[in-house]
């Protein structure tokens, strides 16, 4: 079997791994093919976004915050996949304290706690909001970094720090930037109270728990007016971790892009939505946020190089087809709290 499918194996022996919000939707589809792997895992989360249920079966699970990861993380573990993080850009603005105080503070919690444990490999969940709007496309990770938000400008600081531990004290680290990430993968998938993120709102709207579906601007520079991003399946993610643990080498910090270095725009996933579930999924053309960049679109040819991973799973169709699986058969139908901001289309 290829890296895609299984991942390099970790360099050393220990196969025990913390992964930190590990009940998220990322967090659990990783942990669930670390299982499948051979690895040992202990799934560390809050619950502030996160469900119980989603942790995998035979994971461990321990209930607490990132900032007490030390009274988690020994000497019997061989690395970290970290995720626990706020991740909502409007909230970020309103609210940068938070951003401030769990991604950044409690990201330096954990670091001190891996060198205080002599535990020396990270994988770091990062974002392509660290760039902001990139002048030039697709994006490199060797594009400026710019980020327009808070949530962007914390996993950016969480980069440095990281960069810095490597450098002073031999940490082997892999940071994945994301772009956005859709489908579900067995029975884990995406749910967030309250919802930001576009598929999962459409999909609110198919299901009947929404009316319709905003779309922030039909007056971009792009084939059918509205914004351009690259979609990437959360089961070609996590494989992307697993490949990250064996290229992690110590005193290195390796960045790399996932993406499928394609974009969709707004109306086709609404338009593959509309395919998948056979409901019509009404949208209302609403003015242009601030700070939305037309198009988003990856290059993921470092992650293919210095990884050999390769995303197998491209179709958009097909991540929306897991996507509503998942709502219907495991996260059932949710009515919407009246506060929801659907305000997020990128990771």
């Amino acid at each position: 079997m290829n890296n895609a499918e299984n991942g390099r194996p970790m360099r050393g022996s220990k196969k025990k791994v913390l992964v930190t919000g590990g009940a998220g939707y990322i967090g659990s589809v990783v942990g669930a093919h670390l299982l499948r792997a051979g690895y040992e895992v202990t799934a560390l989360d809050d619950l502030s976004n996160g469900y119980e249920e989603a942790v995998p079966d035979g994971a461990e699970f321990v209930h607490g915050r990132i900032q007490d990861v030390r009274h988690v993380l020994d000497s019997s573990f061989g690395a970290v996949l970290h995720f626990a993080a706020f991740a909502e850009v409007g909230e970020s603005g309103r609210r940068p304290e938070k951003y401030w105080h769990n991604n950044v503070a409690g990201s330096l919690a954990l670091i001190d706690a891996m060198r205080e444990a002599n535990v020396r490999t990270l994988v770091f969940s990062s974002t392509c909001a660290v760039y902001g709007e990139p002048a030039s496309l697709p994006i490199t990770e060797d594009t400026r970094t710019a980020p327009i938000n808070p949530y962007g400008a914390s996993k950016l600081a969480v980069d440095h720090m990281i960069a810095s531990e490597c450098g002073a004290h031999g940490l082997a680290a892999v940071s994945l930037r994301y772009f956005n990430v859709a489908g579900a993968f067995e029975r884990y998938g995406e749910r967030h109270s309250p919802e930001s993120h576009l598929i999962p709102l459409i999909l609110q709207v198919a299901q009947g728990n929404r009316d319709s579906i905003l779309v922030y601007g039909d007056d971009y520079p792009t084939p059918d007016g509205t914004c351009v991003r690259d979609y990437i399946h959360v089961a070609d993610l996590a494989e992307a971790h697993l490949s990250a643990l064996g290229a992690a080498e110590a005193g290195r910090h390796l960045i790399c892009n996932l993406g499928n270095g394609r974009g969709y725009s707004v109306r086709e996933v609404i338009e593959a939505a509309r395919t998948v579930t056979g409901r019509p999924i009404p949208m209302i053309i609403t003015h242009r946020r601030s700070g939305d960049p037309a198009v988003l679109i990856a290059s993921a040819d470092r992650a293919r190089h210095e990884l050999g991973w390769e995303p197998r799973r491209s179709d958009l169709t097909g991540m929306m087809a897991d996507a509503w699986r998942f709502v219907q058969d495991v996260a059932g139908p949710t009515t919407p709290p009246i506060s929801a901001d659907p305000t997020r289309t990128t990771t």
